[in-house]
């Protein structure tokens, strides 16, 4: 059996649910969801029978910055008041040694598009309290036009205000459940 093998649930305390995107061509700005359930069913010696879920409440959204935040939630990107939640399920995992991809569908503002992350599993460690805890980080890059969010202004120097890019990065820790 496999070390990492298990259900786990993703620990809100140690885990960061974060992306950045390209802000007047020159800078990136960072943001992060604070709030989300989840459920990793790992089984990397039949991998078919790994799972993960995730629901990320979009107004637990936080770009350190409120009067940004509000309109990211507003009509012109989230909408949060039509769709409080986006969704990752998987669909095909494909781990070898500590490294490898998770594909799955990606539920934005109602639309659903395949994605996959590259993730690297960093261990598996009892924590001082008796939990066992897998560390992992996962990262990809969605396309913010292929899921209705299409807001943008041009810069009077050229481009535009935002990238469609939004470069996703997701670390952390997972309880063992059980």
């Amino acid at each position: 059996m496999n070390d990492f093998n298990g259900s786990y649930v993703l620990d809100p305390a140690h885990t960061n649910i974060g992306f950045w995107v390209r802000h007047a061509m020159v800078t990136k700005v960072r943001g992060e969801f604070t709030e989300f359930d989840s459920a990793l069913d790992v089984n990397l010696d039949d991998q078919s029978q790994t799972k993960v879920t995730a629901t990320i409440r979009i107004d637990s959204l936080n770009t350190n910055n409120s009067d940004r935040d509000a309109h990211v939630k507003s009509g012109d990107f989230f909408d949060v008041a039509q769709f409080p939640e986006m969704s990752f399920t998987s669909t095909a995992v494909n781990i070898e040694g500590n490294e490898g991809t998770v594909t799955g569908d990606l539920t934005i503002k109602g639309v659903t598009k395949p994605v996959t992350l590259a993730v690297e599993l960093t261990g598996v460690a009892e924590d001082p309290y008796g939990q066992v805890r897998l560390g992992f980080e996962a990262t990809t890059k969605i396309n913010r036009k292929d899921f209705g969010i299409d807001f943008n202004a041009p810069l009077s120097t050229g481009g535009v205000l935002l990238s469609e890019d939004i470069n996703i990065e997701i670390g952390g820790s997972a309880i063992r459940q059980g």
